[in-house]
């Protein structure tokens, strides 16, 4: 399961498909010696083979028997025809006798891939190294089973907690390592976010780069929320990921439309008044915290009030990471991972059904 997790890993974390792993092993010997390994695979996206598909599609290459075998996955086999065949077919036609599988799936159409096996004779052994792939996949996983993307907030504050000095400027309170960092995250995220405050104030290009400057193979959904028009020579106009103007303030709708759209992850970069209406809605799922060691002053502060007037009301998250980043430092905080356990409600809105 281990290398299965390191193969799924290979995958491109955004997008509306989970990243999956898949080893195929030989059937049990009569010796004591480890079970030989007949393919690996996994999944590269939407729309091409699922990793179980590619491990078969390997161990014919190799040119090995595949009756008999067991099939380590990091998910749940889908039981559903999407852009591909069901996953669960495959293995029975392959003659897969066993099927080890991490996380179920919570899909309202691919779930259920467990059940099926079992029915038609396959042993199945669920929830190996359950907690791994529920990492791995952590914001799709929320997107099935909630309906709404995962909110990942970021906030890049000096030590008195503003994001701009009293005149309005704001851009480097942060230095080159922290925007990397930034850079990098846009670059495995659905959609990044902002207001029109923002765009009018700083004109961001909302771009994903590398470190070289130059735009990263992927680049995320552009979205302005705001009712204000976006200027024509806004940098967003340019080379980058598409545009969406949402025209309301109302978060409800915001995540919505993105769910249709099947937005798993939103990255949600500013401004202040975006930050507090999803604080106010308590769906901010993760927090960035980047905090350069420069005191403002003054000037706009990273939320403003939300509802929250004593300490017992705070919005809590868990502490995942902290680390240092040039002159500043990044902590991360998350909610609690979710997982499903077999005979789980997988009932949920059908903006978020697979595109498996």
């Amino acid at each position: 399961m281990d290398r299965a997790l390191q193969l799924a890993a290979r995958g491109p974390a955004h997008g509306p498909n989970p990243r999956v792993g898949c080893v195929l092993l030989g059937p049990p010997g009569h010796g004591t010696g480890p079970r030989p390994v007949l393919g690996e695979g996994w999944h590269r996206g939407a729309g091409t083979p699922h990793a179980e598909t590619e491990a078969l599609a390997d161990a014919a290459w190799r040119g090995h028997d595949t009756r008999g075998a067991t099939a380590v996955v990091t998910l749940e086999p889908c039981a559903h025809t999407g852009r591909t065949p069901p996953c669960t077919e495959a293995l029975l036609a392959a003659g897969i006798a066993e099927v080890v599988h991490a996380l179920h799936d919570p899909g309202h159409r691919s779930g259920g891939g467990a059940a099926l096996l079992r029915a038609r004779g396959v042993r199945v052994v669920a929830g190996v190294r359950a907690d791994a792939a529920a990492r791995l996949v952590r914001p799709w996983h929320h997107a099935v089973l909630h309906g709404r993307p995962w909110v990942t907030l970021k906030l890049a504050t000096g030590l008195d907690g503003r994001v701009a000095a009293q005149d309005g400027s704001s851009r480097w309170i942060t230095g080159p390592q922290a925007r990397a960092h930034a850079h990098a995250v846009r670059a495995a995220v659905d959609a990044v976010a902002v207001t029109t405050g923002t765009v009018l104030a700083d004109d961001p290009a909302l771009t994903a780069r590398t470190r070289t400057g130059s735009l990263a193979e992927h680049q995320p959904l552009r979205v302005v929320v705001g009712e204000r028009d976006v200027p024509a020579a806004a940098r967003l106009h340019g080379p980058g990921g598409e545009v969406l103007h949402l025209r309301t303030h109302d978060v409800a709708t915001v995540l919505h439309v993105l769910a249709a759209r099947q937005v798993r992850h939103l990255l949600v970069e500013g401004g202040p008044a975006l930050a507090t209406a999803l604080l106010a809605a308590d769906v901010v799922d993760e927090v960035h915290a980047y905090l350069a060691p420069v005191a403002l002053g003054g000037g706009q502060a990273a939320v403003g009030p939300y509802g929250a007037t004593t300490l017992a009301d705070a919005r809590r998250w868990s502490t995942a990471e902290v680390r240092r980043l040039g002159q500043d430092a990044l902590l991360v905080a998350r909610r609690r991972p979710v997982t499903t356990a077999p005979g789980a409600d997988r009932t949920r809105p059908r903006a978020q059904e697979e595109e498996i």
